[in-house]
């Protein structure tokens, strides 16, 4: 038989203050997303079907590009944080930390990759 008070067993379960952060990241990113991915429709759209020197010329302009980097940087940021909740919920210990590193660093490579083809096309 345990002696402990309410407090003592519930610490360490409650708050870990980063929920609050977390849902406004992931709507200002929901937001974003929304205004973001029919302009990148629209602009990828008017790409294809387009040649090799068709595409590169139409994402040398900026506005197609800069779309197309916003979208692929709040993508790859909203599906993290998804991910990352989906994680937290339902799996724990050293597992948990593995899949999360994992989850974080093949998001930010796909992100990363993203952004160089992206660059690529447009420089």
């Amino acid at each position: 038989m345990a002696f402990l008070t309410d407090r003592k067993r519930a610490t360490g379960l409650g708050s870990a203050r980063e929920g609050t952060h977390h849902h406004i990241s992931m709507m200002v990113s929901s937001v974003a997303l929304i205004i973001l991915m029919p302009l990148f429709l629209l602009t990828f759209g008017r790409a294809l079907g387009g040649g090799y020197d068709d595409i590169l010329a139409y994402y040398a302009r900026p506005f197609p590009a800069i779309v197309a980097a916003l979208t692929i940087v709040v993508g790859f940021m909203h599906f993290n944080n998804g991910v990352r909740s989906a994680i937290e919920d339902y799996t724990g210990g050293m597992t948990r930390k593995a899949m999360i590193l994992l989850s974080t660093i093949v998001c930010y490579g796909a992100a990363a990759i993203g952004l160089f083809a992206i660059a690529k096309l447009a420089l």
